[in-house]
């Protein structure tokens, strides 16, 4: 959790000090923009080949050397700070891929929804304590200071788990292989996903000129906006987290609505202060659950690894983040910031016909091992039976 939270507030931070990095390191607020940007979009490109790479290496190690990569974000010129941006940005490409199965591996089956509740929760408050606290204290100091306590508090993660967490096999541990592997469920939950990631960055990109010309908000009250935002998206996670064991579909498929039709009520009543308010938290509500419960989803359905599934899945999260920020410009300069909400509202029901879609029509379980694999039943002296699908690049390690 705690490895959690410093990778997504170091994703998130220079959002809050763009202009002290620079002022700092004089060059343009428009370049420092590209640290955020060129993040996301290693994450995106990264996230499935490094999964692919170390999918035979210990966790324990995998994490250790991925920590690491947070106490190198203490640079000193623009060009070392992007470098250090990219390198961590690899490094959280491959930890949100490897940290689920590894944490809810931990755990016995019908309690590892909650698990994934809760480092879902320890994500969200990077926005709602995380980045704030960053700008802040940047603000008091400078902006080299809240990156250097990330640092240490990636040291302390760093330490914990290489000295508590267990060594062994990827293939072996319990939470490597999907419970109830579904290609076709796999798909329909990595599209929807994809749709809605991209439909809610076409509008979320341009909350502030929305919140401000079309709702009328002064610039102060956009801000504390900001903070009701971040803490309905935190209630949202908090709420989803401690149900997605009982309805796991359900879930999914009430947090993409919900986004729906907070994106849609902004673009038809957001002229309403008072509407734009409710609104804004509905989407805000649904925009953290969304990730979670498609993460969650791929536990359970992955047709191989879930670790290369919880890749496949993050890559295309981040790849509908950037869509969406591209698509929504392309909406402004066409029409006004309302035309962006309602093509993300809109994308957003797509998402919501996928889901429908793959629940109407007949699932494609893998009961039986494929001729390019191995399906395996072991019973260990404890007498827990796990079911492991080894594939020919992993037989030959």
């Amino acid at each position: 959790m705690l490895a959690a939270f410093t990778f997504n507030t170091a994703e998130n931070l220079p959002v809050g000090l763009l202009e002290l990095i620079s002022q700092s390191l004089r060059v343009s607020v428009s370049a420092v923009g590209l640290l955020v940007t060129g993040y996301g979009v290693m994450v995106a490109v990264a996230s499935l080949p490094l999964a692919h790479v170390t999918r035979a290496v210990p966790r324990r190690h995998v994490l250790t050397a991925l920590l690491s990569s947070l106490v190198a974000a203490l640079a000193t010129s623009y060009g070392l700070l992007l470098v250090a941006r990219l390198l961590t940005a690899l490094a959280q490409a491959l930890f949100w891929a490897v940290m689920g199965p590894v944490a809810v591996g931990l755990f016995a089956p019908e309690v590892r929804g909650r698990v994934v509740g809760a480092l879902s929760v320890a994500g969200s408050l990077a926005l709602v304590l995380g980045v704030p606290a960053g700008t802040w204290l940047g603000q008091q100091s400078d902006w080299q200071v809240p990156v250097a306590v990330l640092a240490g508090l990636g040291l302390v993660s760093l330490v914990t788990i290489a000295v508590l967490l267990p060594t062994s096999r990827p293939e072996e541990e319990h939470a490597a292989y999907g419970t109830s592997p579904d290609a076709r469920r796999f798909g329909t939950v990595l599209a929807a996903g994809t749709l809605s990631a991209t439909g809610a960055f076409a509008g979320y990109t341009y909350i502030v000129p929305f919140l401000g010309d079309v709702s009328g908000f002064s610039a102060s009250t956009v801000s504390a906006l900001f903070v009701v935002f971040g803490v309905a998206c935190l209630a949202g996670v908090s709420v989803t987290g401690a149900l997605l064991d009982r309805v796991p579909h359900a879930a999914l498929t009430t947090a993409v609505a919900t986004q729906a039709v907070g994106m849609l009520g902004l673009y038809a009543a957001g002229a309403r202060p008072v509407a734009a308010v409710v609104f804004l938290v509905l989407m805000g509500g649904a925009l953290g659950p969304v990730f979670m419960t498609t993460q969650n989803e791929m536990l359970h359905c992955a047709p191989g690894r879930t670790d290369i599934a919880l890749a496949a899945n993050s890559g295309a999260y981040n790849a509908g983040i950037a869509a969406g920020a591209a698509l929504g410009g392309l909406v402004l300069q066409l029409a006004d910031v309302r035309g962006a909400f309602l093509v993300g509202g809109l994308l957003t029901v797509g998402a919501c016909a996928v889901l429908l879609g793959g629940r109407l029509l007949p699932g494609a379980p893998l009961h039986a091992p494929a001729a390019s694999s191995r399906l395996t039943v072991c019973t260990d002296e404890t007498g827990l039976t796990s079911l492991s699908q080894a594939h020919p690049s992993d037989l030959g390690g």
